[in-house]
């Protein structure tokens, strides 16, 4: 184009003025200048997928050619752009090289993914329906966790699956000693009512009167036993209350008589995180435990320190004997039954402590037994 414009070389334009078009004008203001517009065409379009230029739309760009620093003409040209599959074959060598880079990397990434949660998600649903099934021997770690977020779920859940064996295993056992305790007293009060029906009016008086003992006898064991298994479920389901008293203030609850003699030897006012009740219901359980095994005086010291609470319950009774120290703390052992002893009054303690944070151990005593309990201090 010379300055003014107008086509002086080219193919079938020559003599056709520019000088109106937007990017020839800035060009002859001496600015680089470019546009992008719809393609105009007398021909049909080719096909979706022709290497030729299919696009519809053209690009103009137009460059001032300065002499001396003034404008003496424009170079303005137009192209259709290549479509993009006609590109995209001129560079197939590194699409071909980005595709199997691609599926490379895809298959890769299934790889891991399959090793690190697939497989470990499908061994431990395999674990879990052997465990369901009553396989004790599934409650183990994994081969192969993957990832540190899967170890953790799996130890979860095995850890939960153990609990929840020895809870039922515990309840197996307890409804088994529950049974057996219930037995004894039903069959005999079963028995001496068989006899009074069936042979009561042959009976003297005083043979009447033993029969009849017997069956109220043994159903007030049945009555303390019932008693003792409600104290027992509540101590085991017990919420911390949150509640706090001393020493004093709970063996002030306690019923007082003349089966022995109680002295608190140290740390009256000694503050515990618990309530009087359940601090009283704890200290009667060790001090009846005390009379069953022929004491006649108990000790109690306390004291506080770190936070927490130490409390010492003496007596100068039997003692337990050593092949029994291992199995006081069981539901229903007792070596008094025969005086009325459930075995359950030790279990009661340990509950009751165990819901307020606390803990109950048989420490060595040269004379009777000798209890510490630790507690929160208040």
């Amino acid at each position: 184009l010379d300055p003014k414009g107008v086509v002086i070389a080219g193919r079938e334009e020559i003599g056709l003025s520019l000088g109106a078009v937007g990017e020839v004008r800035a060009a002859l203001a001496g600015r680089y200048a470019s546009a992008l517009r719809q393609r105009i065409s007398d021909e049909p379009p080719p096909s979706l997928y022709s290497v030729s230029r299919g696009t519809r739309v053209r690009v103009f760009v137009a460059m001032p050619v300065a002499v001396d620093g003034k404008v003496a003409g424009v170079v303005y040209l137009s192209r259709t752009p290549n479509n993009i599959v006609k590109h995209l074959y001129g560079e197939r060598g590194k699409v071909v090289l980005a595709a199997i880079a691609i599926l490379g990397g895809t298959l890769l990434i299934g790889l891991i993914f399959l090793r690190t949660v697939s497989r470990p998600i499908y061994a431990l649903m395999e674990r879990t329906n052997r465990i369901a099934a009553g396989d004790r021997a599934a409650i183990r770690p994994l081969d192969h966790h993957g990832t540190r977020e899967m170890a953790a779920l799996s130890d979860a859940f095995l850890d939960m699956a153990e609990k929840l064996h020895a809870r039922s295993d515990s309840i197996q056992t307890f409804a088994t000693h529950v049974s057996h305790e219930l037995k004894s007293p039903l069959t005999a009060i079963q028995g001496a009512a068989e006899l009074l029906r069936d042979s009561g009016s042959a009976m003297d008086e005083a043979e009447r009167r033993r029969f009849s003992d017997n069956i109220v006898t043994d159903a007030g064991r049945l009555n303390l036993l019932v008693r003792r298994l409600l104290d027992l479920a509540r101590a085991e389901n017990l919420a911390p209350s949150g509640e706090s008293t001393s020493l004093s203030a709970a063996l002030a609850l306690l019923p007082t008589g003349d089966r022995l003699a109680l002295r608190v030897e140290a740390g009256g006012e000694t503050g515990l995180r618990i309530s009087a009740e359940n601090a009283a219901i704890v200290l009667a359980n060790l001090i009846d435990n005390s009379v069953r095994h022929g004491a006649t005086l108990v000790s109690i010291t306390a004291a506080s320190a770190g936070g927490k609470a130490t409390i010492q319950v003496s007596d100068d009774g039997a003692g337990i004997s050593p092949s029994n120290r291992a199995r006081i703390f069981e539901p229903f052992f007792t070596t008094r039954r025969d005086c009325g002893g459930t075995g359950m009054g030790l279990g009661i303690v340990l509950a009751l402590l165990k819901a307020h944070d606390g803990t109950i151990r048989l420490v060595d005593s040269e004379r009777g037994a000798r209890f510490e309990i630790i507690l929160p201090a208040a």
